[in-house]
This record gives C-alpha cells, structure tokens and sequence, in this order.
C-alpha cells in the first residue's frame, strides 16, 4: 500500500469514495484512468455530457481537494488552466477500488433483488 505522510492513500481514498452518494468522484476518477490529462473545464463539460447536475466551481473545488487531501494528482499550472493529471503511482490503487466499488455495487443489488 501506498503511504502519504503517514496516512494510508488507499484508506483515505476508500473513505472518500465511500461518502460519494451521486458516483461524482467515481465518474471523476474513472475518467482521469481512462484518459490522463484534464483541465477543469474538461472534467466539467465530461460530467455534464454523462448527466450529472454539478457545477463548474463544484468540479474546480473537487479535483483541487483530490489534489491536495489524497495527493493522488499532479497539477501543472499553465497560464489560464490547471491541467491535472493523476499520478501513475496510485493509478493501480485507484483502479482496484474503483473495480471493488462495482463488485459491492452488484453484490448489493443481487441481495435486494
């Protein structure tokens, strides 16, 4: 496991993942897997497209916390736009939670079905 000072990445992550009631942060997350370099706008505009009622300052302020709280992004400052990318240490942490996360999501649904 990945360690941050002194804090577990992957827990901390857990916990965060845990808390994401609408699959905002997953959306997020899987998007950064799948493609590796975003601009706010870019993230913004993407979870707009895929249906999900956010704004624009909400977008800028969840990307920047999964910056600075978890670490688990690298941001370059260029003139007009932060360009974020995830860091390639924790891509394999991120992608085994966000694949438990669809395991427990189906568990759930075989139980209540």
């Amino acid at each position: 496991m990945i360690a941050l000072n002194g804090k577990n990445v992957e827990n901390r992550l857990k916990n965060y993942l845990e808390r994401d009631g609408q699959g905002v942060r997953k959306a997020v997350l899987e998007l950064f897997l799948e493609k590796h370099i975003f601009t706010t706008e870019e993230v913004y505009q993407h979870l707009r497209d895929g249906g999900y009622d956010v704004s624009y300052r909400g977008v800028s302020a969840m990307v920047g916390l999964m910056n600075t709280r978890l670490g688990i992004f690298r941001i370059d400052v260029t003139k007009n736009h932060n360009v974020y990318s995830l860091k390639d240490s924790y891509k394999d942490v991120v992608r085994s939670l966000l694949s438990q996360e669809k395991g427990l999501g189906s568990f759930t649904e075989d139980i209540l079905s």
